[in-house]
């Protein structure tokens, strides 16, 4: 038996095949749920939706900046599959940038996907949760939000995924009574797509002499932590953000 037996999970930005959000999809495909892949492109999200264990998953397009779009596809997803019980707001994008080179498109293309998004697609489907009483969403922050950067996002990145967490508290008290959970992961570094090739042998020694466990994380482990606080197992846990990080950060 699983722990999301019978529920239903939307996870943006998960087509990439080896980033967290497609991760923690196969993980709640093993647990029983049907997932819901979206991102920019429907033909690679419908592919990584079928690459999921288990019958039933969908790709869809949905680019998180447009309201609309949120919206219209929380609407499609509910028509077809009847509810969403559980949303991952996993779309996100990095730059590695110092403070001075941050022009205006930079702040508004990482501030757009990663905080912007995370607000519509959670909007899109409020009022669904408000009508049934149940919901849990799983935001993706970043250590990098905790303790100023550090990897690769440049300041802005950390700006957004800081906000994510500011995000993550108020609506977790605001929907409490609705009986809505909201939660939020604080990845370290993170063996992905992202860090993949970005890293000199010196850089990426320095970056794990600094971590206890000695190792990086793996998607897998991100995924773990996204499968307890979107089950019933988290189920007095709301407005938390939980650190992924082998013991860099410990606060």
């Amino acid at each position: 038996m699983g722990l999301l037996t019978g529920k239903i999970a939307v996870v943006t930005g998960a087509a990439s095949p080896r980033g967290l959000g497609k991760a923690t999809a196969k993980l709640f495909a093993e647990h029983g749920a049907t997932v819901v892949i979206t991102d920019l492109d429907a033909a690679q999200a419908q592919a990584a939706a079928d690459d999921l264990p288990g019958e039933g998953h969908m790709g869809m397009a949905c680019n998180v900046t447009d309201k609309e779009a949120c919206f219209a596809t929380a609407a499609a997803v509910i028509e077809k599959l009847g509810a969403v019980d559980i949303l991952v707001n996993n779309a996100g994008i990095t730059q590695p940038l110092k403070i001075m080179e941050i022009a205006p498109e930079n702040y508004d293309a990482v501030t757009d996907v990663n905080l912007r998004g995370t607000l519509y697609m959670t909007q899109a489907l409020i009022p669904h949760w408000r009508e049934r009483q149940t919901g849990s969403v799983v935001n993706m922050s970043s250590v990098s939000a905790q303790r100023g950067g550090g990897i690769f996002g440049g300041p802005h990145y950390s700006a957004a995924k800081a906000g994510v967490l500011g995000l993550t508290k108020a609506v977790a008290r605001e929907l409490a009574p609705d009986g809505v959970r909201v939660n939020a992961i604080c990845p370290g570094f993170i063996a992905t797509d992202i860090t993949a090739g970005k890293l000199t042998d010196e850089m990426r020694a320095q970056v794990l002499a600094g971590i206890p466990m000695g190792r990086a994380g793996t998607a897998d482990d991100v995924a773990g932590c996204a499968l307890f606080l979107a089950s019933d197992l988290s189920s007095y846990c709301t407005g938390t953000e939980v650190d992924v990080n082998g013991g860099s950060l410990i606060h």
